[in-house]
């Protein structure tokens, strides 16, 4: 019998986007997914760092979003692992993003993928690209944190 997921679970963390963008906002969308691609997440067979959303006559799909089928999936259908999945979100939601798209820099990427109430949702941010610099102060401030938690635990020892 199949572990049924933790209904607030992670599936899946894009960490390459909060490297590569400042998320200006999110929104949770909905995901139009086949049988196996479900079963595929459950297992946790999904990769999220490529993917990227793409407006296409007024509907967000979601792109590069790998799903590996599992072997033991289905006989009778033929699995494509990058298959372009669609994004269920609100019209009024959607205009104002694809106006914003729209403006010099923006971009959606998705964030994460997670259960929700026994749903696949995916968590989509609008972003606004990094230059070089912001990447590296990025950098600076994690090592920055790491050596405060070092000396805070060589201190409590």
């Amino acid at each position: 019998m199949a572990k049924k997921p933790d209904p607030t679970s992670r599936i899946a963390d894009n960490k390459k986007a909060a490297y590569n963008y400042f998320f200006e906002e999110r929104h949770e969308a909905g995901m139009v997914l086949h049988g196996w691609e479900v079963k595929a997440l459950r297992e946790g067979k999904v990769q999220l760092t490529d993917g990227y959303v793409l407006i296409r006559d007024g509907e967000l799909y979601l792109l590069g979003c790998l799903i590996m089928p599992l072997k033991t999936a289905s006989t009778h259908v033929n699995p494509e692992s990058a298959r372009t999945k669609k994004l269920l979100l609100k019209k009024d939601d959607i205009k104002r993003l694809i106006g914003k798209v729209e403006q010099k820099g923006y971009t959606l990427v998705p964030i994460n993928l997670h259960w929700k109430n026994g749903f696949v949702k995916c968590e989509i941010a609008l972003a606004k690209g990094k230059a070089e610099h912001d990447k590296r102060d990025t950098i600076k401030d994690r090592e920055g944190k790491r050596e405060v938690e070092r000396a805070m635990k060589s201190r409590s020892r």
